[in-house]
């Protein structure tokens, strides 16, 4: 049977800081932060493929904003995890008071929603040091993790409750990966965000972007650090190469400010990195904030290898534009696979 190809963008339109499921019904299912869609705002999209390239678009997964932040229009970074037969969905939202952002989790009982906000936030704050959740079960240990962070602060995790809506009572925070090179414009470490953790031969691999992801002076790219159990400590690329610079995926001429990504895995047990980016033949459009010049964030998806212990993108540390091999999935069965 032939390899088929595909060729980036996966999905093209707005739809940033992408989290992909293989859900209990066989299909793949995608989410992306809130946006603006023929003149509609979104707040949480949601679209669905068999074969993580070919995506049909489901629109709204949070028809009804919290009730805490009904009046804003930030709900960013969904993270989407399945524990018997219920999704919960995690999030980040600014709530009315306009303090500072929340995490969020809503709950639903199909993977496309609707999902329904539990009524209270998870964790407040000041700026934007509470965004971009991602849970994680850890195998080891059985706990179940929330991994969140950054707006110039560090990647932090603690330990959820069995009820996955709220933390273990007494449970700390542990501050993963700092933020670093302040002043320099050529490090992507200075702001980090957007943490996803995979466990791959006894590496635990915590994914992360950094720098500006959006306007005209975006620079963003995706870094990575690893380490042998889920809270760290962690040692990043730029530490374990003795570069600075390190990085996982950052732009070029064809797809600018890459990152905030997640990984989902094919049918041949291959890993996959799917992440934002800005097309410079597109660069805007008519968003929310589209007085401040706000991005187009089209979604993009490379093949990930393991090589001497860290990942790597078999096409080089650059998204690819012209045809790639495609991911091996069942999309003629459909039947349930990892998430």
């Amino acid at each position: 049977m032939p390899t088929s190809f595909y060729t980036n963008p996966i999905w093209d339109d707005d739809f940033p800081d992408p989290t992909i499921i293989r859900a209990s019904d066989g299909w793949y299912y995608a989410y992306g932060t809130q946006t603006k869609r023929h003149g509609a705002i979104l707040n949480i999209q949601v679209a669905r493929s068999s074969d993580l390239v070919q995506w049909d678009y489901l629109g709204e997964a949070l028809p009804m904003k919290p009730v805490w932040a009904s009046n804003t229009q930030k709900l960013w970074a969904p993270h989407v995890s399945e524990h018997e037969g219920r999704y919960y969905l995690y999030y980040s939202a600014l709530p009315d008071d306009d303090e500072g952002l929340c995490l969020a989790v809503a709950i639903a009982n199909t993977p496309a929603g609707p999902f329904t906000d539990i009524g209270t936030p998870l964790l407040c704050g000041t700026g934007f040091l509470n965004i971009d959740p991602m849970t994680f079960d850890d195998p080891a240990t059985g706990k179940r993790l929330l991994y969140w962070g950054s707006g110039f602060g560090p990647l932090m995790v603690r330990e959820l409750a069995e009820d996955r809506v709220s933390f273990v009572p007494g449970s700390e925070t542990t501050v993963l990966v700092q933020p670093a090179g302040a002043g320099d414009p050529k490090r992507y470490d200075q702001l980090i965000e957007g943490s996803w953790v995979v466990l791959r031969d006894g590496w635990y691999y915590l994914f992360y972007s950094g720098n500006n992801c959006c306007g005209d002076e975006a620079h963003y790219g995706v870094l990575v650090a690893r380490s042998r159990t889920a809270t760290g400590p962690f040692e990043t690329l730029a530490e374990a190469t003795n570069d600075p610079y390190a990085m996982l995926l950052e732009g070029n001429k064809q797809w600018l400010a890459p990152g905030h990504n997640c990984v989902v895995t094919d049918a041949a047990d291959q890993d996959w990195l799917a992440y934002h980016a800005i097309d410079p033949r597109q660069p805007k459009f008519d968003a929310i904030d589209a007085d401040q010049g706000y991005s187009r964030r089209v979604m993009l998806l490379d093949r990930l290898e393991y090589v001497d212990g860290w990942p790597r993108l078999v096409t080089g540390g650059t998204p690819s534009y012209d045809a790639q091999p495609a991911p091996v999935t069942d999309a003629g069965t459909r039947n349930p696979g990892r998430n």
